[in-house]
């Protein structure tokens, strides 16, 4: 029978853990968040192999889900909130509108997204499609939204906690104790990898500025760097790339210029992965000594 995935079940506790019992008016209730249909529930990605129908959307329109057909379901809904948080309302709407707005910027952590049905205002239902075959849905998505994943990503067993994980951040519910034993190496190994630039070269300087959370001055910020700090600078970063991409450039010096201009030294020290960036901390020194 038709299951759900613990790559959702993670993620359904996760908007749980943030949103239930938070500040406000409405909080997100447990009845609210799910994955599999109901038992009179035919077709669509709330249900496994054992309850699609034939020539289902949710398995012909996409080699992805063709390939990843299981018995697990590859949807979230997530029904009404309304919690105060970082000095501001946040509801269920404008969480939708987000999301959107990241899946439209074919941001990185957005690829495993078929759709988004949802409702802007709580009147008009809109669905943003990846594939371009729809753009609506039924009334019931004024109350709740719909997350459909594809299927290849839910067999693989794929995390799809960060996207969410950076909406909870952006509006000040997730703090950087929560980072997963990923994220703390993944900052550990940048850290190691640029700080030891400093004093050498003006990225290594920025970067342990931040770290230490003085301006250029030296002057103490309110608030170091941090996860949220990073995600937002190579989420934008993304966002360039992406536009970048569309344009016909003719020769690769033109594509670097385009790239290089729209880059400051803290996105490239933000965005080094740990793979390369002892490698480019070696070069970079070697290149100094020279």
């Amino acid at each position: 029978m038709t299951r759900a995935p613990a790559n959702l079940l993670a993620l359904r506790s996760l908007l749980l853990t943030h949103l239930d019992n938070a500040p406000g008016p409405d909080d997100l209730e447990p009845a609210e968040v799910g994955i599999v249909g109901d038992p009179a529930h035919r077709g669509g990605y709330h249900c496994g192999s054992d309850r699609v129908v034939a020539n289902d959307y949710s398995v012909v329109e996409s080699p992805r889900d063709r390939a990843g057909l299981t018995l697990d379901a590859a949807a979230l809904d997530v029904g009404q909130f309304d919690v105060r948080s970082g000095g501001r309302s946040n509801t269920l709407s404008s969480f939708s509108v987000w999301c959107v707005a990241q899946c439209a910027a074919n941001a990185a952590d957005t690829q495993d997204i078929r759709e988004i049905i949802y409702s802007p205002d709580g009147t008009t239902v809109k669905r943003w499609d990846r594939l371009g075959k729809r753009t609506t849905g039924d009334s019931s998505h004024r109350w709740h939204t719909h997350f459909s994943f594809f299927r290849d990503a839910i067999k693989a067993g794929r995390d799809q906690r960060p996207l969410f994980r950076r909406y909870l951040s952006s509006i000040g519910l997730l703090e950087d104790d929560d980072m997963t034993p990923q994220e703390h190496n993944w900052l550990a190994t940048v850290h190691k990898n640029l700080t030891v630039l400093d004093g050498r070269n003006p990225i290594g300087q920025i970067y342990t500025r931040m770290a230490e959370g003085r301006d250029e001055t030296g002057a103490s910020v309110t608030g170091n760097w941090n996860l949220r700090a990073m995600t937002a600078q190579l989420t934008d970063l993304q966002n360039k790339l992406n536009a970048l991409a569309a344009k016909d450039f003719t020769d690769e010096a033109a594509i670097v210029q385009g790239v290089l201009a729209g880059l400051t030294p803290e996105e490239i020290a933000a965005a080094i992965p740990p793979t390369i960036a002892q490698q480019v901390a070696d070069e970079l020194a070697r290149r100094l000594v020279a």
